[in-house]
């Protein structure tokens, strides 16, 4: 075990166990909360195993997660849009905590990665994570100012 194994390991093991109870306990808005969170600790989790056991194709695991995660939370606000008319999910802390997380790690690992194509990919996986989680956490807590619904 080295020390990228050993910090996935860590952030699977605090983020996804933190998710779990999320979803598992407690209102419909913290659930919805914690299932868009858990993009935000899996994929860094992915990027951090590619880089300790030498795996690129768990690069593309994290890009396919990072495209599809917040895309998924976004389905999921829109069909209980209902259910949370009055009592929307507020998570900003949490929110910009998970972005600078994923941040950090797309960062680091595209620093050891080298440039190249691999740097690329990895970067293109940190604006997938940072700006979905963002999106889909702005869709969450009522989306932008002035696209209210006006459905009958």
């Amino acid at each position: 075990m080295n020390g990228w194994t050993l910090a996935a390991a860590a952030a699977l093991t605090a983020g996804a166990g933190a998710c779990v109870w999320g979803v598992a306990t407690g209102p419909l808005h913290r659930g919805l909360v914690a299932q868009n969170l858990s993009t935000s600790v899996v994929c860094p989790g992915l990027l951090l195993l590619a880089q300790g056991w030498s795996r690129p194709s768990y690069v593309d695991l994290a890009l396919v997660l990072a495209l599809l995660g917040p895309v998924g939370t976004l389905v999921f606000a829109r069909l209980l849009s209902e259910d949370l008319r009055d009592d929307r999910p507020r998570a900003r802390g949490l929110t910009l905590g998970a972005a600078a997380f994923g941040a950090v790690v797309v960062l680091v690992v595209s620093a050891a990665a080298g440039p190249g194509r691999a740097m690329v990919k990895l970067l293109i996986v940190g604006v997938l994570l940072v700006g979905g989680n963002l999106v889909a956490s702005r869709a969450l807590s009522g989306g932008l100012e002035g696209t209210e619904e006006n459905h009958g």
